[in-house]
């Protein structure tokens, strides 16, 4: 497990973002119904609805665990080039993805298991490669900053 030390932003966003589309099948985005407004949120993901897989509404995703409370969980598959430059090309920083503005905590999954995971609020991302082959593709992201952490 790495831990990004450092927001992703600009050409390290776009290339950790192609990364991860890439290698993995689904991400997520979420949209917590207790933070105001939401109708514009989901206006904003009619632009990527022909890659939805699924709308859920949990009280727990990839990075987060909530009390007595759901949200509205969007899951995509990673196959659509307009979705990944939705993606890609929305903000410019993967902590950029975070309400009011923007539905949040962008996270990706391969085969079920995350991938990415990020807390938008928090300002934290984790990222478990599954193979050497990814770690090394993760460290020649020229600036990005990444810690190992053990599991």
């Amino acid at each position: 497990m790495y831990k990004v030390k450092v927001n992703p932003k600009n050409l390290i966003y776009k290339q950790l973002i192609d990364l991860a589309f890439n290698y993995c099948d689904t991400f997520h985005l979420v949209i917590r119904k207790d933070m105001g407004k939401i109708r514009h949120l989901k206006k904003m993901l009619l632009k990527i609805k022909p890659s939805l897989i699924e709308l859920r509404e949990e009280s727990e995703w990839a990075s987060t665990i909530l009390d007595d409370e759901t949200a509205y969980v969007y899951y995509y598959n990673t196959q659509d080039a307009t979705t990944r430059d939705f993606i890609k090309n929305n903000v410019d920083s993967l902590y950029s993805w975070e309400q009011p503005e923007l539905p949040e905590d962008l996270s990706f999954f391969k085969n079920g298991e995350v991938w990415l995971a990020t807390s938008s609020h928090e300002n934290e991302c984790y990222i478990f490669p599954t193979n050497q082959n990814e770690i090394d593709n993760l460290q020649n992201i020229n600036g990005l900053e990444l810690e190992k952490e053990e599991e």
